[in-house]
């Protein structure tokens, strides 16, 4: 599988800061490196957040090369917020003297908030609510640890994807670059869920473009008062922004509970999963703080972009050709995943059946001889995972440090009974003695 993350051994300590932050217990620290289980890992970068020594990082393309190439540029919302001197709304005309092509986006936010508001208002109430599925590592985040709330995901495919397919129709099958603001917006250009292959053609960070525009010396000319107030994709970039739209579609009031932050998500997907959410229609995670302008890709303090785009204004009009448009779009259904987004298996502790069942036993035998105090220092995230490990052969029980200490302990009993021991030979000597 491929990711948005890579490893720098040469940097890499041993620290086992990274373990704790992981939601999905994909990390390891094994002989002094990092290592990262692919089947658990949802590319949320929390652990680029948390390694002090720069031994994570963002595995994106080459911006330079793309560059080089002309290739077209499908930004997500929070990038026009990055620039401190530029208001959002008028950044594509700084991309333009650049020589960069920049897609349109709001056709395809507009008709995934429409698509979402029809699948509302057509769901049975006692199937709501439904889970929004734009955020990537949210997604993945579920089919790990909550596979039973995968029923309740709106089958809408990201704007970011349809905006790709869109443009990919009216120019013979151009793939675009997008400009991303975490890993797993990289790893949905790979490895896309509900869909075979995606229509985006390459990936790089949000930060790195930045950069390399304020470093160009590029301005922005166009007055303050005659800057574009249309950006109905920008408020998608702050939680609660795709609910807000979803709103201006729906023929009914739409209840909905917007969160970000990881530890508010696993909350609010844990009082679903218990039936807590009685009388909400609509639940939209942002697995990053504020939406995905707190993306560890991006360039800018999440706080300042949150400024910038609370004070953007927003058009929410839509003229009678728009309207008839997305009506269109809605009907050729673009919008709708390609296929069912199916649960991430962990891999099996035995070949089959039985060979499983004896497996759980040892592991739970072994689990048992553990501390439970989920210390970190076997470089696993938790006891649990320790016992996994030694389940399938990848550690030993002396890697926990206490049963390592209770080891030595013992060793060191047997060698001091051993120590007072004399040769049968020499026993009757030593009793006359």
């Amino acid at each position: 599988m491929m990711h948005g993350l890579k490893i720098f051994n040469a940097a890499c300590k041993g620290c086992v800061n990274c373990i704790k932050s992981c939601p999905t217990e994909a990390i390891r620290v094994i002989d002094g490196l990092v290592h990262i289980l692919p089947d658990l890992c949802i590319d949320c970068g929390e652990c680029l957040r948390t390694c002090r020594k720069k031994a994570l990082g963002l595995d994106e393309d080459d911006w330079r090369e793309l560059l080089s190439q002309k290739v077209p540029v499908l930004a997500d919302p929070s990038f026009f917020a990055q620039f401190a001197a530029w208001r959002p709304d008028g950044v594509p005309e700084a991309l333009e003297q650049s020589g960069i092509r920049t897609l349109n986006t709001r056709r395809a936010f507009d008709l995934a908030a429409l698509a979402v508001a029809r699948y509302l208002e057509e769901a049975p109430r006692e199937e709501l609510p439904l889970i929004s599925t734009y955020c990537p590592a949210v997604l993945r985040l579920i089919r790990i640890r909550f596979p039973e709330l995968l029923s309740r995901t709106v089958p809408v495919e990201s704007p970011l994807e349809v905006s790709a397919e869109l443009w990919g129709r009216d120019h013979g099958g151009e793939a675009p670059v997008l400009l991303a603001p975490c890993p797993a917006k990289i790893t949905m250009v790979r490895e896309p869920l509900g869909r075979d292959r995606s229509a985006i053609g390459a990936a790089v960070s949000i930060r790195r473009v930045v950069r390399d525009l304020l470093s160009s010396g590029v301005k922005m000319h166009t007055p303050q008062e005659e800057a574009l107030t249309s950006r109905r994709d920008l408020p998608w970039a702050l939680r609660g922004g795709e609910a807000e739209h979803v709103r201006r579609f729906a023929r009914r009031p739409v209840r909905a509970i917007a969160v970000s932050g990881h530890r508010n998500t696993l909350d609010v997907l844990r009082d679903l999963e218990l039936g807590r959410l009685q009388g909400v229609d609509y639940v939209e995670c942002r697995f990053c703080d504020l939406g995905c302008i707190g993306g560890v890709a991006n360039a800018e303090s999440r706080f300042l972009a949150e400024i910038r785009v609370k004070t953007t204004e927003v058009s929410w009009e839509l003229s009678q050709e728009e309207r008839e448009d997305l009506e269109q779009l809605h009907a050729s259904g673009i919008w709708r995943l390609q296929k069912d987004i199916k649960p991430q298996n962990r891999l099996p502790l035995g070949g089959d059946f039985s060979e499983a069942m004896n497996q759980l036993t040892r592991f739970r035998e072994v689990l048992d001889q553990l501390p439970h105090i989920d210390c970190g220092a076997c470089g696993r995230p938790s006891c649990q995972a320790m016992a996994e490990d030694i389940v399938r052969g990848n550690a030993e029980l002396t890697d926990c440090i206490f049963k390592l200490r209770e080891r030595i302990a013992s060793l060191a009993g047997e060698i001091e009974g051993l120590s007072r021991n004399v040769p049968h030979t020499l026993r009757t000597r030593e009793k006359d003695r």
